[in-house]
């Protein structure tokens, strides 16, 4: 007689606490003493499948005992005056079902005052000349916002582990050389790019596409990809495969697309061998869009 076989572990189901000020966000975090793993995940909410893939793997990497953060703000820092700060979607009730269902403990929401209690702050970070390339040229200060909170919430959230997405791969690469330089007791972890089936990045932004628009915007994936299946070829074949999708699409304003060294985010060089990241921006109707693949150069 077959010996029966055991039931299923029922999965470990998490009641995500919501807290808006860093003593509340610090008792729910640390309830009895710190954990052995912990990380957080920082948002600017309007959360959607790429920062659902965020959590779970944050979540796999402190296990089960393990605690998991994710942050819900709005940085005006990075921010410029012409851009979409009071226009950028807001949906924390969402947001913190889908961090719940994901596997994340606790959603710190707060608002300015509770990051910056003495307003805007007169000292910030500098992202340096990492920080003035590509998106930094076209968003001038934007990356020393972005290190400025960052820096703010790794002091509060305090984790182990920080995950960013390899969509935004000019700010993962700035964070990971602030951690570097300035000793950040964290690791910081990215995750790869997540798409829709027919391969459009997933990202808050998608939303104010219209349907054609959505259509058009699927260029910006298929330049990357040509690239990426001739790297092989180097610096120059990727170039002119990715730039010759991109002259062939309708409804793209370009910005820049550039095979980027990682290391320094520096353009490659003709003769440049080794890991690569090819990056585009443009804006398709009036919504600008970035996505990047990364790929190995011979």
């Amino acid at each position: 007689m077959a010996r029966p076989k055991p039931a299923a572990k029922a999965p470990m189901v998490r009641k995500t606490q919501l807290t808006h000020t860093v003593g509340d966000f610090e008792a729910a975090f640390w309830p009895d003493e710190r954990p052995v793993d912990n990380a957080v995940v920082m948002t600017m909410g309007a959360l959607h499948e790429g920062h659902a893939a965020l959590i779970r793997a944050a979540r796999k990497e402190v296990g089960p005992e393990g605690r998991v953060a994710v942050t819900v703000f709005v940085n005006p820092l990075q921010f410029a005056p012409t851009e979409d700060l009071d226009r950028y979607p807001r949906s924390l009730a969402a947001d913190v079902r889908l961090a719940e269902e994901h596997g994340a403990d606790v959603v710190f929401a707060p608002l300015p005052e509770e990051v910056y209690p003495n307003g805007t702050p007169q000292v910030r970070l500098s992202a340096g000349p990492m920080g003035e390339r590509f998106e930094g040229a076209t968003r001038p200060g934007h990356f020393d916002g972005v290190l400025t909170v960052v820096a703010k919430l790794l002091h509060i959230t305090d984790p182990d582990y920080a995950f960013f997405g390899e969509k935004d791969a000019q700010q993962l690469a700035v964070i990971q050389r602030m951690v570097a330089d300035l000793d950040f007791d964290v690791e910081v972890i990215g995750v790869p790019t997540v798409r829709e089936a027919d391969g459009l990045a997933l990202s808050s932004r998608n939303r104010y596409l219209s349907e054609a628009e959505r259509t058009q915007a699927l260029a910006l994936s298929r330049a990357l990809f040509a690239g990426r299946d001739v790297a092989a070829k180097g610096p120059a074949a990727v170039r002119e495969a990715a730039g010759q999708v991109l002259s062939e699409a309708d409804g793209i304003e370009l910005d820049y697309l550039a095979l980027i060294d990682p290391h320094d985010f520096v353009e490659a060089p003709d003769d440049f061998q080794g890991e690569a990241v090819l990056a585009v921006a443009a804006k398709v109707g009036s919504t600008r869009l970035i996505d990047n693949v990364r790929l190995q150069v011979r």
